[in-house]
């Protein structure tokens, strides 16, 4: 089994904001699996679906953004998976508007949530799928900037990396990080 997170804040308010695209891709895959409606577990809402005979777990955190290592942390142990079989889907404002960035381990790089999970786990050696949602403009606070809404014009761009990471997850699965960052990582 593979245990795939996206990451953002539960609640209309945060539909379809900047720091909602783990959400979006986790999104998008279930539907793209045809799974039924989710169910509330592990301080989140999850999924089962199954890509190329591979049962996935499907999870969206609603602890917040800040807290997403206690949701990760009890889905893990749950399913007693190791690290390896833990994608994590974010946000990230140090890449460019829809471009993606796949790892097999590393620093949380200023994303509170990967810095949460790194902190609840105990450690960075996890995989981890990075979509650019882009810089914020001067003079704007970093956080607000997370939480805001995609413009019209960004939408389309935002749209077509989410689709992308949907593929990005889907070969992460089935073929690994190595396979899914050199097709990906751009």
């Amino acid at each position: 089994m593979k245990l795939v997170v996206g990451l953002g804040n539960p609640g209309r308010k945060y539909e379809a904001t900047r720091h909602n695209v783990g959400f979006a891709v986790v999104g998008l895959l279930a539907r793209r699996c045809g799974a039924g409606p989710p169910r509330a577990a592990f301080r989140g809402e999850v999924a089962e679906v199954r890509l190329d005979g591979e049962r996935v777990l499907l999870l969206c955190p609603h602890t917040y953004m800040n807290r997403s290592g206690l949701s990760v942390l009890a889905a893990r142990d749950y399913y007693k998976l190791e690290n390896q079989d833990l994608l994590v889907v974010c946000d990230d404002f140090n890449l460019p508007l829809g471009r993606l960035r796949a790892r097999a381990r590393g620093s949380a790089g200023g994303q509170r949530g990967l810095a949460d999970i790194i902190r609840v786990l105990g450690t960075e050696e996890f995989c981890r799928l990075r979509v650019g949602i882009g810089q914020p403009p001067a003079g704007w606070d970093p956080a607000a900037y997370v939480l805001s809404h995609f413009s019209e014009e960004e939408r389309v761009e935002i749209d077509a990396a989410v689709e992308r990471a949907a593929d990005a997850v889907e070969v992460w699965v089935t073929r690994g990080i190595d396979e899914c960052m050199n097709r990906f990582n751009s």
